[in-house]
């Protein structure tokens, strides 16, 4: 269905760097640019109601928008600190479990400051698929053998291959009560940047092949098509960071 892009994505690479370094305002500006697109599709993903143009003016005006829940206002504002946060967490080449738990309680403090960075206590059944992730008494284990075996991932696997397995990774064992799908997203990204890959976002267009390839990795092993799937993302948001820095 989705063919693997990577070869593709390291040409364009390629094409990027010549650019670089890029001039700080420039910098600034593809950086607020993502910024909006990840957290409006990230959320949208989930369920946010959200437009693109109001999680604009909720992030950069501060502004409620009437009529709109109080929660996805607040998922708004967390997912963008937490996005903040990747490019302090992107100068070191490390990817640790605390990394991990404060990009989960960046995100989800505005929402539920006692569950924000901490693993849930309670089984979650999730709709629409037959996977069930994981019981809670197991998923600290689970965390640490993850974060383990991370640096030993990296060095295995393409930086794109990689980060698409840690996306998967994460969202398999589900650590948190919510907030899974966007702590595994921000965490592919956080890969992405230490490698110096551009920001990737999933349009909300695409959520069914996203949920579908995954439920392929999750269900029967097969991580290749969501793997393919990234690469297809990855390159595409790389088209649309050619096409602003141009």
């Amino acid at each position: 269905m989705f063919e693997n892009r990577i070869e593709l994505i390291d040409k364009l690479k390629a094409e990027i760097d010549q650019y670089r370094p890029l001039d700080k305002n420039t910098l600034k500006q593809l950086k607020e640019y993502f910024k909006i697109g990840l957290t409006y599709s990230s959320n949208a993903i989930e369920g946010n109601s959200l437009t693109l143009t109001e999680t604009k003016i909720v992030l950069e005006d501060g502004i409620t928008i009437g009529g709109k829940p109080l929660k996805d206002h607040f998922e708004a504002v967390g997912h963008a600190e937490a996005y903040d946060f990747l490019y302090k967490l992107a100068k070191n080449r490390e990817i640790t479990e605390k990394d991990i738990l404060k990009l989960h309680h960046l995100f989800y403090k505005h929402i539920d400051e006692k569950k924000a960075g901490k693993y849930r206590k309670t089984k979650v059944i999730i709709t629409g698929t037959e996977f069930l992730p994981p019981s809670p008494e197991d998923i600290p284990h689970l965390m640490k053998e993850f974060c383990n075996k991370i640096p030993k991932m990296r060095k295995k696997y393409h930086p794109v291959e990689f980060a698409a397995l840690l996306h998967k990774e994460l969202v398999t064992i589900h650590p948190f009560v919510d907030g899974n799908g966007r702590t595994a997203r921000l965490l592919m990204n956080l890969a992405l940047l230490q490698d110096e890959y551009v920001i990737t976002v999933i349009p909300p267009v695409m959520r069914n092949d996203y949920i579908f390839t995954l439920q392929e990795a999750q269900l029967k092993g097969n991580n290749q098509p969501f793997i393919n799937f990234i690469s297809e993302m990855v390159y595409e948001s790389e088209k649309d960071y050619l096409r602003l820095i141009h």
